[in-house]
């Protein structure tokens, strides 16, 4: 990437996604406060304006949605849609799924998962050559999410399907958004139909029995429809974001195979390996908000009604918050990290993905201690909101 000339980034450019943290580094030294005039919108790259955005939501609004194009696009955003929403509505409905992803309820999980990983892995054994994310990296979130919403399996992979559709865009162009920010959520009404009839312990269940005081000081049942919408949010957003990270887990620990051996050797030094790599490979590298207010940032002023970008990835490798950023280390001391946001809409599904990727590492490593990558046959998915393989071709041996 050429330094000369200002500095340019562009969330829709396939070129600065293959490798987009030379930009950050740019960004942060020489336009910490950035503006794109191809697609009107503002970014910020530095740790410290980004937590600022991040803990301010009055400001930097999350009602218009969390994503560029839901933004610009100004849709009507259904109530229920955590990501699309601020206070008071998003405590009233954060509320509801907390009961959900309580920790004790998160690790009670963990057998099940497990078992999910040991099933996936089996139907690998005796093969020396498979694309990870295909065979195990897309599988493992896909059964969670699916037994979490009470969805059978022979149904959970056109589901993930859906949700991976929508985030899906040609290289280069933007995301389509239809007139509804949360499509195809109609997909899941006879799944909600059939568990009325059928309660079971899962959280389609739990969502259709939950009492709740909503923000007009009524206690009541959720709609149906906002039923569907909860589903809706869980089922896209708990898929493709740790399916990312457990391909970003299988390729670091091919390009630090020395690091890797340590893991093999020291199973217990994995849950800091998974913090490395949300922060060195964050699937999400910019979060939006949408300006509510004029506000000021090194001396310019970015007008109210403008869509601001929150650059997680360059905050993740601040030099004025991390030693020696660009190095991956599985011992780094972590602190500050903002893969999973800082908050009022801190991800609640958080303490879920860290225990599938620790499950899922822990049993591709015991059954495949070394793999190498067919470097010349990956590649990165076409989203311009999550980044991470879409394949990624690995010999094991």
């Amino acid at each position: 990437m050429s330094h000369e000339g200002p500095v340019y980034w562009d969330p829709f450019d396939r070129d600065i996604a293959r490798d987009p943290y030379p930009i950050y580094r740019r960004l942060r030294a020489e336009a910490p406060l950035y503006y794109n005039d191809k697609h009107d919108f503002y970014a910020l790259s530095r740790c410290e304006d980004i937590d600022r955005a991040l803990l301010d939501w009055k400001t930097f609004s999350s009602s218009r949605g969390p994503i560029l194009e839901i933004i610009k696009a100004g849709i009507e955003i259904p109530p229920g849609t955590l990501l699309m929403e601020d206070p008071p509505a998003h405590d009233v409905h954060r509320a509801l799924l907390a009961r959900v992803f309580t920790p004790r309820r998160v690790l009670s999980l963990e057998p099940q998962i497990r078992d999910m990983c040991t099933r996936s892995l089996d139907r690998l054994a005796g093969l020396d050559r498979f694309d990870l994310m295909t065979s195990f990296a897309n599988e493992v979130p896909m059964r969670v999410i699916g037994m979490l919403l009470g969805i059978p399996e022979s149904d959970q992979q056109a589901v993930r399907d859906r949700a991976d559709a929508n985030l899906r865009t040609e290289p280069g162009q933007q995301m389509q958004v239809s007139d509804k920010a949360i499509p195809h959520a109609d997909h899941f009404a006879e799944y909600i139909d059939w568990r009325a009839e059928h309660p079971s312990d899962d959280l389609m269940t739990e969502l259709l029995r939950a009492e709740f005081e909503d923000t007009d000081g009524v206690t009541r049942t959720l709609t149906r429809q906002e039923i569907l919408t909860y589903i809706s949010v869980v089922a896209g957003a708990g898929n493709e974001t740790t399916a990312r990270l457990i391909g970003w887990l299988g390729s670091l620990l091919a390009r630090y195979p020395d690091q890797r051996a340590e893991l093999v050797d020291n199973p217990r030094l994995i849950p800091n390996a998974i913090e490395e790599a949300l922060r060195f490979e964050p699937t999400g590298h910019a979060i939006a908000r949408y300006v509510t207010t004029d506000v000021e940032f090194y001396g310019s002023t970015v007008p109210a009604g403008s869509a601001m970008m929150l650059l997680i990835a360059s905050a993740n490798r601040d030099e004025d918050r991390w030693s020696d950023p660009d190095s991956f280390d599985i011992h780094r001391k972590m602190n500050n990290l903002r893969t999973f946001g800082l908050g009022t809409h801190f991800c609640l599904g958080a303490a879920l993905a860290r225990l599938e990727a620790r499950v899922a590492l822990e049993e591709f490593l015991a059954r495949f201690p070394r793999w190498d990558v067919d470097w010349d046959a990956l590649a990165l998915s076409s989203t311009s909101t999550v980044r991470g393989w879409e394949t990624l071709p690995i010999t094991v041996g």
